[in-house]
């Protein structure tokens, strides 16, 4: 029954995609400007001690909940990013676990998060939505312990992770400092690459190799290195992530444009125009704080990209990972791309 059901695009069925679905970071902020830092202590006596939390937007929650113990927590779904069922549900799961590993930790256990139009699509494919979790969850080690399901509107994925740390080598937001290199652990492109085949069905298979790719290797070798800065690319794309990393830690981050790594037709695809809205609202956000020189409006399109799945960006050097760049001294703007 499957096999007669290949000829269903999911991403027909909802109005964005991925992580380009986020709420855009500017409007985001002004949201939860309203909220207090959380950070410190819990209160009691329970020794628990929140070590990452809503300050400076980290990519998941972490307490302390004895000595050299942390629990990390975080959430993520979004919308089909591709037609394919399966690789869809590989996706999302990869994009939810690389949280986890944005912070240094190693996920424990995982629940999915489903939203199906249970009236417009079969249910033969969320089970392959939900089967290629399950499949990464297993590549993590990562136990699936069940989760929620709704009807809805559109069809949405993704899941809530717990996992593991030492407080001691946690990959944060606000620990970069002046003189380390920047390195990228994967290419760019899959916003644009998304785009384009949400509108003409094209698929790009070094673009699904990218985005089911776990980020736990990377994540260790950050971590066996002595890095203690870092963050996923996702869907405020790298400039979008980097400004944030910058922020918090009080220093500028320079970009060469030309070491960054792209995917095959990416490049091709902002020519012929498949930027999404997203894209360019990442990159209107960070435009006040960029000096961008003489930089293509091309290279800084590919360069706020928004990401699904994407790479982790590391304040540090990581084998097999090139270097994109470096953190200076704070100056005027906290972006500078050459």
């Amino acid at each position: 029954m499957l096999h007669a059901m290949t000829d269903i695009r999911l991403t027909q069925y909802a109005r964005g995609g991925g992580c380009s679905c986020k709420i855009p970071p500017g409007e985001l902020e002004a949201v939860l400007a309203a909220f207090p830092s959380l950070d410190g202590s819990l209160g009691g006596d329970s020794g628990r001690e929140l070590l990452i939390g809503l300050e400076h937007g980290d990519d998941a929650a972490v307490v302390r909940v004895e000595g050299d113990r942390a629990i990390v927590s975080t959430v993520d779904f979004f919308a089909p990013v591709v037609d394919d069922p399966y690789d869809f549900g590989r996706i999302a799961a990869a994009n939810a676990l690389s949280d986890v590993y944005a912070v240094g930790g190693e996920p424990l256990v995982a629940l999915n998060l489903l939203g199906w139009p249970r009236d417009l699509l079969p249910m033969e494919l969320a089970h392959e939505v939900l089967r290629g979790g399950l499949d990464v969850a297993r590549q993590a080690a990562c136990a699936v312990g069940g989760g929620h399901s709704i009807d809805d509107a559109e069809p949405k994925y993704g899941m809530a992770v717990t996992g593991l740390a030492d407080p001691a080598a946690l990959l944060r937001l606000d620990a970069g400092r002046p003189g380390l290199p920047l390195s990228l652990s994967k290419p760019l492109g899959v916003g644009v690459l998304n785009s384009r085949h949400k509108a003409t069905g094209e698929v790009f298979a070094e673009a699904v190799a990218s985005m089911t790719a776990l980020n736990r290797d990377a994540s260790r070798a950050a971590r066996a290195s002595g890095a203690r800065c870092a963050t996923d690319v996702t869907g405020f794309g790298l400039l979008g992530h980097l400004f944030k990393l910058a922020r918090a830690s009080g220093v500028t981050a320079v970009v060469d444009a030309a070491a960054v790594p792209y995917l095959e037709g990416a490049r091709e695809a902002v020519r012929d125009g498949y930027v999404s809205g997203g894209t360019r609202r990442n990159l209107a956000w960070v435009s006040p704080h960029l000096e961008a020189g003489g930089t293509a409006e091309e290279d800084l399109l590919l360069l706020a990209d928004a990401q699904t799945s994407g790479g982790l960006l590391v304040a540090g050097e990581v084998p097999g990972a090139p270097v994109i760049g470096e953190l200076v001294p704070g100056g005027d703007r906290a972006l500078v791309v050459r």
